[in-house]
């Protein structure tokens, strides 16, 4: 059966999932804010609504424009994508309610699971191991930071003090000290109310020298709930990731059933339908605990997609129209990897950067696959995540995975606003990379004082830089006079550079 998706998003996923909706045979809607006319996503969907506004609050978190959108051009499925709405239980009450198809799971999922310490205590109540910690539920502040301190000293350091509505590292802490706690538990208390409106606050004990491995599960309206394998997303950076991959390099089958069992459990526990993803925290001792449930699709997903051959928006298509999910057994296949290309400074903080994609030129072969929002001639602004892209590569073991990511990055071009491309090169041979040892404090324990590229490296790229920038203005302007260009753009600088200094 066809059905008219309108996503709810942009960019990217945005991307991801109208090419999705087509090969399905489902025709498409796009929504987009005023200075994203004419982006990628916009021309791949058969309509396109433009909301009003001139804030991302105004625009993509907008449910009645949304809603409104889909009634006006006869949507009858919402697709949220990943960020924005994605997980707002309200969001998908009023998808619902206005007699539309929700592409995800139920509102009642999402409320249980996205304030994190309902999900410790649901999990608790499942079997399903958390870690050690304890739960503040109240509200006023000064109260709260007594009950915190005495939780603390229960829960011992070091600590972690999270966000009860967190996500993506917002309003979290680590402490160290106990002499550090107050000021580390207003700060994060701030943060939260800052950003969700919630300045409820929970301790879990900081596991060192712990992998981040998430297990990604389907379950559909017949009762079926299965998982996927896992994907390790260890190599962090502020919480947020960089690097991941599938099958987690040192996990062993009995671990991997445990696991997935565990988020099997987790997911049943929530009657969930759809797509999510059960995070963990795997310690040293060869211990897991449960983390945190991801009510939607998520953004490392092409490496499960890669290692099981299940399209997993595909998927949540079939779910979301009450068939049956056709995914089989789990049977991996090969290693995959992704890093996110992030238009930022890795050398001043990682600060985002601006500035037009004169050159935009991923790199091409078998194993490949590049998802992404923009192309060359756009431009990076201010408005929205500074992420242009995920590469992703698959190969049949895990070291011709990295040597294909080493290359695929070395024929990567980029140039007109500053990326990672050469901090995400420097990863992939950081020993602990190659050896699979990775923890979530291998960036900041690798560099502490914050990554700088090699003085001599420097130099190369900032003159070839100057030169491929001054011939790409000249292509560009003989294109607009209609004579024709006199050369090729300038060979890729990184390649050179990654070969000359290893």
């Amino acid at each position: 059966m066809s059905i008219k998706v309108l996503v709810a998003n942009r960019g990217e996923i945005a991307c991801r999932v109208l090419r999705a909706c087509t090969e399905a045979g489902h025709p498409t809607v796009a929504v987009c804010a005023a200075n994203d006319q004419g982006s990628l996503f916009t021309e791949l969907a058969d309509e396109t609504v433009v909301l009003n506004g001139d804030s991302i609050a105004t625009t993509y978190l907008d449910t009645q424009q949304i809603l409104e959108a889909a009634r006006s051009t006869g949507a009858s499925a919402v697709h949220p994508g990943f960020g924005f709405l994605s997980e707002r239980a309200d969001f998908a009450r009023a998808v619902s309610e206005a007699g539309l198809i929700w592409i995800g799971p139920s509102p009642e999922a999402i409320e249980r699971m996205g304030d994190k310490m309902t999900a410790r205590q649901t999990m608790r109540n499942a079997g399903v191991p958390v870690i050690p910690g304890e739960e503040v539920e109240d509200e006023d502040e000064a109260s709260a930071l007594v009950a915190l301190r005495d939780a603390s000293n229960r829960v011992g350091y070091p600590l972690l003090l999270k966000a009860s509505s967190g996500g993506g590292g917002k309003g979290m802490r680590a402490v160290q000290r106990p002499e550090d706690f107050d000021q580390a538990a207003a700060g994060a208390r701030r943060e939260a109310v800052a950003a969700f409106g919630d300045g409820r606050i929970y301790i879990e004990r900081l596991l060192s020298g712990s992998k981040h491995i998430e297990i990604q599960v389907l379950a559909d309206q017949h009762g079926r709930t299965v998982h996927l394998g896992e994907r390790e997303c260890s190599v962090q950076r502020r919480h947020q990731k960089v690097f991941e991959e599938a099958p987690g390099p040192t996990m062993t089958p009995e671990l991997r059933e445990a696991m997935g069992q565990a988020a099997v459990a987790a997911a049943k526990a929530v009657d969930y339908v759809g797509a999510g993803t059960v995070e963990f925290l795997l310690a040293p001792t060869g211990e897991f605990f449960f983390l945190e449930m991801n009510t939607r699709i998520q953004v490392e997903h092409p490496v499960t997609e890669l290692v099981t051959g299940v399209d997993i928006v595909r998927e949540q298509l079939r779910i979301a129209q009450g068939e049956p999910m056709s995914c089989g057994d789990l049977f991996l296949r090969g290693h995959a990897i992704e890093v996110r290309l992030y238009a930022e400074d890795a050398a001043n903080g990682f600060l985002p950067s601006i500035g037009p994609l004169l050159v935009f030129r991923p790199p091409e072969g078998p194993g490949i696959r590049l998802d992404t929002g923009v192309r060359e001639g756009d431009a990076v602004t201010p408005d929205y995540d500074p992420m242009l892209a995920k590469l992703i590569v698959w190969a049949p073991s895990r070291d011709e995975a990295l040597e294909k990511m080493r290359r695929a990055l070395d024929d990567f071009v980029v140039l007109g606003t500053t990326t990672n491309l050469r901090f995400l090169r420097e990863l992939c041979d950081a020993d602990e990379v190659v050896a699979g040892t990775t923890t979530t404090t291998t960036i900041d324990d690798r560099w502490p004082n914050g990554w700088k590229p090699h003085v001599e490296e420097s130099a190369l790229i900032a003159s070839l830089l100057a030169a491929s920038t001054a011939e790409t203005a000249g292509m560009h302007r003989a294109h607009a006079s209609g004579s024709a260009p006199t050369g090729d753009i300038a060979p890729n600088p990184f390649t050179t550079i990654s070969r000359r200094f290893p």
